[in-house]
């Protein structure tokens, strides 16, 4: 079965809000659990000190902002749930000088984020440069190599974040061009629906206008908060607008499809604004009170948060950071010299070549067909232990390793194939020279 790998990450730069639970949190978690998926879900915390220089608040950050994915639902499962903190796959920083190698900076001058602050300095008689550094200026060239280091085929994004997966091919498609094609070309989920909620001012909630509501605050905070949300002066028996009133909108964003008819029935009957607002936080807190509870346990245990992130870190890296990086270094160049042959004769050096595995077919006692694959000196890397009713099953995983390489142990069902443990790179390693050997025959 094709499995699509899906990547999500949320900077680690403040307190999660409603806005950032109703259009991020909420329908993330839930994709989450799509059949056929891989999905990727990391703290951006490298990203964060582009613009947060208070380490405190970077620490805090990633704690709460943990904290609230897994209180909304996230079940990391390291084998299709991936959950780690950016920093903690050292993979990224390397891939991202590579890719550093190869960006253009016509194309980064045009990065929504600079061309916006190069904007303000203008229209402040500024020097264009006056106070951007070189980490917002390859801002994209990061976020490409959060993608990259694990070939991500899907990202979900809104629309104002587009142009930074466009980057990102961009970034892969000139790599490929020069050292091989070894980075897939990742495309942008852009939900149409996705909701924007507006803040106690009616303007778009963010921590840049200062009119948010924090997802888990107190039930005491979140009711004062929701009846400070500004509204017009209509009096109770007075119609209403739904259209353009935040009150409304943010009951839709939580309410059924019944309960927002019932509440737009009562906005033109005329209901009380304090009733309203009544209505609303009752709507809220029922969702989110259970996932506060979930929420305020989890901030106790900031150990058991870290050890989580740190399983997922290694995971994700063993299964598909490594074995991509040692692929690119070689593609670059960064190789082991002692594999260099003797010159030849036009004095040209050429690389020696390693003996490849091999795989071998054989049928058991109890009458089930089996395989394994060796290296060069006979031992296993990776065999099947429960084996297959017929010898065309086992043919078939064989034919798919050689088409797909490392990538046939994301791809098809791993139930029944055993390696030596802590060896799934070398069999990765192996499986992918198989493919190109394959490939390259006439």
């Amino acid at each position: 079965m094709t499995v699509t790998r899906i990547l999500t990450g949320i900077t680690t730069s403040g307190t999660p809000h409603l806005g950032n639970y109703v259009g991020a949190i909420r329908p993330t978690v839930a994709a989450s659990r799509t059949a056929g998926t891989q999905n990727f879900y990391f703290l951006a915390d490298l990203h964060a000190l582009i613009k947060v220089q208070d380490p405190a608040k970077v620490q805090r950050s990633t704690l709460e902002i943990a904290a609230s994915w897994l209180a909304c639902g996230l079940e990391p499962d390291n084998d299709r749930v991936w959950f780690y903190r950016q920093s903690e796959i050292v993979e990224i920083p390397e891939l991202t000088w590579f890719l550093t190698c190869v960006a253009g900076k016509g194309i980064l001058n045009r990065a929504h984020a600079y061309k916006a602050s190069v904007d303000r300095n203008r229209a402040d008689g500024e020097d264009d440069d006056n106070g951007i550094t070189a980490g917002l200026f390859m801002y994209p060239v990061l976020m490409a190599a959060d993608i990259l280091v694990f070939n991500a085929h899907k990202v979900p994004v809104g629309r104002d974040q587009i142009q930074h997966i466009e980057m990102a091919r961009d970034f892969a498609q000139r790599f490929n061009h020069l050292y091989g094609d070894h980075l897939v070309l990742p495309e942008a989920m852009v939900e149409e629906h996705v909701a924007t909620l507006p803040g106690l001012d009616g303007r778009k909630m963010s921590k840049s206008y200062d009119n948010t509501i924090p997802l888990f605050c107190t039930r005491e905070e979140l009711k004062k908060l929701i009846f400070s949300i500004v509204t017009d002066s209509r009096a109770p028996g007075e119609a209403k607008d739904t259209e353009g009133s935040a009150l409304f909108q943010l009951y839709q964003a939580f309410a059924s499809a019944e309960e927002t008819a019932a509440m737009r029935d009562a906005f033109a009957q005329g209901i009380g604004w304090g009733d309203a607002k009544q209505k609303l936080f009752e709507r809220i807190d029922a969702e989110l009170s259970p996932m506060r509870e979930r929420y305020n346990a989890l901030m106790q245990e900031p150990q058991r948060i870290e050890a989580m992130l740190r399983e997922g870190a290694r995971v994700a890296r063993e299964r598909h950071g490594l074995p991509l990086m040692r692929r690119l270094r070689e593609a670059v160049g960064l190789r082991d010299l002692s594999k260099l042959a003797d010159a030849v004769a036009d004095d040209k050096p050429v690389k020696e070549k390693a003996a490849l595995p091999v795989f071998k077919q054989y049928r058991e006692r109890d009458g089930r067909f089996h395989f394994k694959l060796a290296d060069a000196g006979g031992h296993p890397l990776v065999w099947s232990d429960t084996g297959f009713d017929a010898p065309k099953l086992a043919g078939a995983w064989i034919a798919a390793a050689k088409i797909h390489g490392g990538r046939v142990l994301d791809l098809i069902d791993r139930t029944g194939i055993c390696w030596s443990e802590g060896r799934e790179a070398d069999v990765r390693e192996a499986l992918d020279a198989l493919r190109d050997a394959d490939a390259a025959k006439p």
